[in-house]
């Protein structure tokens, strides 16, 4: 069976695990101010913390998974996670559960790396990052739902990553145990499309700023300005999550079909108006509709945003960096959302991060338009060892004209 039919379903399983953290910031954010001494500020410091730990075990892997081994690599991420995360969950004490947090993270960065470079060496990762986004809005919004049921406190969030991290161990026995050998000599190739790369990177560091801008203070919004209890803002994310579901089906219909410039630069503008209008909410109707519309939008863009990187390295280098500098983005995003919230109030701020957005959809398409075509697969080069035997010379005669002399002054058939 083809690789196009066949689905990687443990890169699935990593890719939700270990972007499942920042799927659930707004209510990891919002209860650690509820349930920690931690002020709204102070708390969107620790998630910002959290994904800024996952960003850097991005950076730091992007080019080393063949070195260490994918299945090695993986089962460390998923244990510092379960580790990093149980703590957190587990414990009041504060330099414990930012301690937690940063290792939580660093398993995070890890296991998203694996799954990226995994995924950018399929044939087609735009379909292994549909399923992978599938998998994990779905299991958020089941937590959305969940969570609030499960009584106060700060760790059931963090206890749920954890909870996913061990459960997805299992599934690390189907990858391999180190790189295949036909990548080893290119193992320190120059990065191809240099400027394309850092030009999406960059941007996209910026793009996933302004949207973890507003989804680290979602919940506040929800409650606060819109006038919501925990159990409807819970349920109205679960619907944004569900509404993202279709997005992602949707999209994954789509294909390539429509290019990736038109997804990623019309998508990134109704994202904008859709921030603005969340930001503005000031009760359910327009609570829910800016949500469910954002998160309809964010994980198709997304998924054609890791198809593109994906496309300019076989390898997964651009495919990691560029979700390393996402996530640098979304780890500034809790932080940044609060600043501006305090500053110019949640609709001011709304309208910063539109216009940003707006900003944005020149660089992003034009590195989409410049590799609509898509990079072609490199061809891997394989030595195969053969075994030679030393030929005799004069077993062989000579070609041309000194061969038919020979020939003719050699003694024909006929009776001797």
């Amino acid at each position: 069976m083809s690789s196009r039919t066949t689905m990687p379903w443990p890169l699935v399983a990593l890719f939700t695990a270990g972007y499942l953290a920042p799927y659930l910031l707004p209510t990891t954010v919002g209860r650690l101010n509820a349930g920690l001494p931690l002020s709204a500020t102070e708390a969107g410091c620790v998630g910002s913390v959290l994904l800024l730990s996952s960003a850097t075990a991005g950076f730091l892997l992007a080019s080393r998974v063949d070195r260490f081994g994918p299945r090695r690599l993986a089962r460390a991420g998923l244990l510092l996670a379960a580790v990093g995360y149980g703590t957190a969950a587990l414990t009041t004490t504060l330099a414990l559960v930012v301690g937690g947090a940063v290792v939580g993270g660093l398993g995070s960065g890890t296991i998203t790396t694996v799954a990226a470079t995994g995924i950018a060496a399929e044939r087609d990762p735009h379909r292994t990052t549909t399923f992978g986004l599938l998998g994990v809005s779905a299991l958020a919004g089941t937590l959305y739902l969940t969570i609030p049921h499960l009584g106060p406190g700060h760790g059931q969030p963090l206890a749920a990553i954890a909870v996913t991290a061990l459960l997805v161990l299992p599934a690390t026995r189907r990858l391999p145990t180190r790189a295949p050998a036909a990548r080893t000599p290119r193992a320190r190739t120059p990065l191809p499309h240099l400027r394309a790369g850092a030009v999406l990177a960059a941007a996209m560091l910026c793009w996933s700023l302004a949207q973890n801008s507003l989804w680290g203070v979602s919940g506040r919004i929800g409650l606060t300005q819109a006038g919501l209890s925990e159990v409807t803002v819970g349920a109205v994310f679960a619907a944004a999550l569900g509404a993202g579901l279709l997005g992602v089906i949707g999209a994954g219909a789509l294909g390539p079909r429509l290019g990736r410039a038109l997804p990623i630069g019309a998508g990134t503008a109704l994202i904008a108006g859709c921030i603005a209008l969340s930001a503005a909410a000031d009760d359910l109707p327009s609570f829910a509709t800016g949500e469910i519309a954002w998160n309809t939008l964010y994980p198709v863009v997304l998924s054609y945003v890791i198809g593109l990187a994906a496309s300019l390295d076989q390898r997964g280098r651009w495919a990691v960096l560029v979700g390393s500098a996402s996530s640098l983005g979304t780890a500034c995003g809790p932080l940044t959302g609060s600043l501006l919230s305090t500053w110019t109030g949640y609709p001011g701020m709304g309208v910063i991060l539109a216009l940003g957005l707006l900003l944005l959809t020149v660089p992003m398409t034009a590195v989409a338009l410049r590799t609509r075509r898509g990079t072609p697969h490199e061809h891997s080069v394989v030595e195969i060892p053969l075994e030679t035997v030393a030929a005799r010379r004069a077993a062989y005669g000579t070609a041309g004209p000194r061969q038919t002399a020979a020939a003719s002054a050699a003694p024909g058939p006929g009776p001797g």
